[in-house]
């Protein structure tokens, strides 16, 4: 198995620490807002690659952290004029939500900040030992100039980079590129007791703290979207290596963006839309088909073209593998075997969801022409543990009263072999929206998409 490692710019070979055991962890959300297409898309696609890893016999650590408490956190609590912790708790169950609506399996661990303080205090205190942090006014700092690799995640020449929006630029700083670790409290924010003053951990120490808590020192994979590369992983590594002494993460792993009709999504041009406003369009499988239907690495257009198209790729899918439920056949195991190697080599290839979309495809084109067979339905439930596209809970079509009332009429003509009036009330059928199918097992009935 194949993986590209954003810290070496290549595809490497997948050698985890523990035979059959990954440790994994994935940046979750800022919780103040409701979840965008973003998070959702960087939960599906991690969320494939842990399905695709226990596919594969590995036993998966997944580790998912939401962050509770942050500047963006402060201002909409004082903002709604509620206490910080009902917000969070109100945005965590929102989350969830979204997340099982995605078929977004549970992390192993979905830690808090606010709940692992001790933690972090311990990691910043052997940071200070280690001579990598020095304190200022409003907190306390970590050195990038002490830390030799600093810019090795991100490949950027770090003299050259300037302070700008990522970057926050303090006149105090020793280097613009430093970042506070422990942030001294104003009056009315939260704050925790600390060695340094009363204050609450910056925004990078949480996930090294987090990740240490439940991961240790070094672990296997490391991912989140393309945006927090620089300076989020990048001072990760950073505080991590300098605290612990070790490498960090061996597998750095990064989705792409997202975009809508081709341009970026963002309230200011005002095509911004949350996962409960794509919910309302668009059922949820359609959207997670969206998502893995381009590879992790590569950014996404939401558009209504895009999605209608994943919406009738996927319909394909579920009438197939309803058809191949029912049938009595049994297909070639040499298909069989063949579609699932083809399968694998594609999702062992930096988990290439699109090539392996299309081996469904082809599969599905060829079992058609061989009249399906119980066992393709058996293959195509097996994908779909990686997948996670529901196809073993497809619900059945609900028909209308209007329709139920034709069917009725035209059983009549059938049993009374009025055949001019059967086929006139088929066609009156289809005008509605439905397709009247008479098959060895019986009437089937199906929307036209």
């Amino acid at each position: 198995m194949q993986l590209y490692n954003t810290l070496s710019k290549k595809k490497e070979k997948f050698k985890p620490l523990k035979k059959k055991e990954v440790g994994m962890y994935v940046c979750g959300p800022t919780i103040y807002d409701y979840g965008h297409l973003g998070h959702g898309r960087s939960a599906v696609n991690f969320d494939v690659i842990r399905r695709y890893l226990k596919f594969k016999g590995y036993k998966v650590n997944f580790i998912f952290n939401y962050t509770d408490i942050d500047d963006k956190i402060i201002e909409r609590a004082n903002k709604d004029n509620i206490s910080i912790s009902d917000l969070t708790k109100k945005f965590t169950k929102i989350y969830n939500e979204d997340y099982n609506e995605l078929n977004v399996l549970k992390p192993t661990k979905n830690p808090k900040p606010t709940k692992h303080i001790k933690e972090i205090i311990e990691i910043i205190k052997d940071l200070e030992k280690n001579g990598f942090t020095y304190q200022l006014e409003g907190g306390l700092y970590f050195d990038t100039s002490k830390f030799k690799g600093y810019g090795k995640l991100s490949h950027q020449d770090i003299e050259q980079l300037q302070a700008g929006k990522r970057i926050k630029k303090d006149e105090n700083k020793k280097n613009y590129r430093d970042f506070v670790i422990w942030k001294l409290a104003k009056k009315g924010e939260p704050a925790w007791k600390s060695p340094w003053g009363e204050g609450r951990p910056g925004w990078h120490i949480e996930c090294s703290a987090m990740s240490k808590t439940y991961l240790g020192k070094t672990f296997d994979i490391h991912g989140g979207g393309q945006d927090l590369i620089f300076p989020h992983h990048e001072n990760e590594i950073a505080q991590s290596e300098a605290a612990n002494k070790k490498p960090f993460a061996n597998y750095w792993l990064h989705n792409g963006f997202i975009q809508v009709n081709k341009e970026k999504m963002s309230k200011s041009l005002g095509n911004f839309f949350t996962l409960k406003d794509a919910f309302k369009e668009y059922d949820p499988m359609v959207v997670r088909y969206m998502i893995i239907s381009a590879h992790y690495r590569a950014p996404i257009d939401f558009s209504k073209q895009n999605l209608e198209q994943a919406k009738n790729s996927l319909n394909r899918i579920q009438e197939f593998v309803s058809s191949a439920k029912k049938s009595k056949n049994k297909l070639d195991e040499k298909l069989i075997q063949k579609t699932k190697k083809e399968f694998i080599d594609a999702m062992d290839n930096d988990f290439d969801t699109p090539k392996a979309l299309a081996t469904i495809f082809q599969f599905v084109r060829e079992a058609n022409k061989l009249e399906n067979g119980k066992n393709a339905y058996d293959l195509i439930i097996e994908f779909d543990k990686t997948l996670g596209l529901n196809l073993n809970k497809i619900k059945k079509e609900v028909t209308p009263e209007e329709i139920k009332k034709l069917l009725l009429k035209r059983e009549t003509a059938r049993t009374e072999k009025d055949w001019k009036e059967a086929d006139r009330l088929r066609d009156e059928i289809k005008k509605i929206g439905y397709l009247i199918e008479d098959s060895k097992e019986g009437l089937q009935i199906k929307r036209i998409k």
